[in-house]
């Protein structure tokens, strides 16, 4: 008898002791979380802190007076004088520099010249329309440059390799406002296969009530199916001409992702063990690649973000590269650093976002953090 409950007065010693581990080992865990969410939520205020001086202070060393934009170089030193200190511009430029912040914070970026509206709002309208050519054209990028750059790698050095490389480094040297010419000047005005410049014909103007901006959504949400299909019509084009430099740079980095893997020890492991092909490919090689590629993917989105204002211009887009372009054009002070503050926004959470998910898909990330 004494023996046989010595084992049970163990075990019931040992439940407490193996609970309040396992407990410990989950309050590690969770503050561990916390402290990373802590940290990046810390990185990102500061990011955007530097992003918003930065943009400031170029604001103030560009020669452009934005009190004689907006009186007129013909106004009296009285009306000058008055709409500077209206404008806040007549104190120290920390003081500024604060008033601009608190602003931002309140979501104001300023009334626009150009327009009369203010900027957000104009920002607002503008926006959706360049996500929806950026995210197409990413889409697409992705769709045919990852596969390209796993069969560039696969045959390398033969021919698949070599019109990889080659349609990679056109893109990569290629101006896009000159492409865009020639495709306009091809599809549209030599064979008529595709819709002229802008995002839509004007006969359909009005027809979708808005309600996320993009047009695509909003049209299938109000069963429009031909204005879906106009704007389908009219988006092919440029997303064709902005996706084909993803494609070249993701062909590109998924080569040589691809390469270094293939050449590892356990590529020759899994081939010497009879592994088909294909799954040494896409289950071992793409697999280990599937983390650095997401990072690279979502840096071409951001890059796609910011760098569209020459498609937009050619085909007449009405996005925020197009807006950014006539605010340049007409010195809209205001508009031009509310539109640089929202792109440079836009790709600082991309940035950030992309470590986030760098940690959520690969374990050893996880296990540093």
């Amino acid at each position: 008898m004494a023996s046989s409950s010595f084992p049970g007065s163990s075990a019931a010693t040992a439940t407490p002791a193996a609970q309040a581990v396992a407990q410990r080992s989950a309050g590690q865990r969770l503050w561990r979380r916390a402290k990373g969410l802590l940290q990046w939520l810390v990185m990102l205020s500061i990011t955007l802190l530097g992003l918003l001086a930065i943009t400031f202070y170029i604001g103030r060393m560009v020669p452009i007076d934005p009190v004689l934009a907006v009186v007129g170089d013909r106004a009296t030193p009285d009306i000058y004088n008055a709409a500077k200190e209206a404008m806040g511009l007549d104190k120290p430029l920390w003081q500024q520099f604060a008033m601009y912040v608190r602003d931002v914070l309140h979501g104001n970026l300023g009334t626009s010249i150009l327009t009369s509206n203010p900027v957000w709002e104009d920002i607002k309208r503008v926006f959706p329309a360049t996500l929806e050519l950026a995210t197409l054209a990413t889409i697409l990028g992705v769709l045919v440059g990852v596969p390209l750059g796993v069969a560039a790698a696969v045959r390398h050095n033969k021919l698949t390799d070599h019109v990889a490389r080659f349609v990679s480094l056109i893109g990569s040297s290629m101006p896009v406002f000159w492409l865009g010419m020639m495709g306009l000047m091809l599809f549209y005005a030599k064979l008529g296969w595709l819709p002229g410049p802008g995002r839509i014909d004007p006969v359909y103007d009005g027809m979708v009530t808005e309600v996320t901006g993009s047009l695509l959504i909003d049209s299938a949400l109000a069963g429009e199916w031909d204005v879906l299909g106009d704007a389908l019509w009219h988006i092919a084009l440029p997303t064709l001409i902005l996706s084909y430099f993803s494609v070249a740079y993701l062909s590109r980095m998924t080569r040589a992702f691809m390469l270094e893997q293939l050449s590892q020890e356990y590529i020759i492991t899994a081939r010497a063990k009879g592994v088909p092909e294909w799954r040494v490919v896409w289950g071992h090689a793409f697999r280990n690649i599937a983390v650095p590629l997401l990072t690279v993917i979502a840096l071409t989105y951001g890059n796609l973000l910011e760098g569209s204002v020459l498609t937009e211009i050619v085909f007449s887009w009405p996005g925020i590269g197009s807006y950014l372009t006539g605010a340049l054009m007409n010195a809209d002070m205001s508009a031009i650093l509310g539109s640089t503050l929202v792109i440079g926004t836009v790709f600082v959470v991309i940035n950030l976002l992309t470590d986030v998910l760098y940690a959520v898909f690969d374990p050893r990330a996880r296990r540093k953090t």
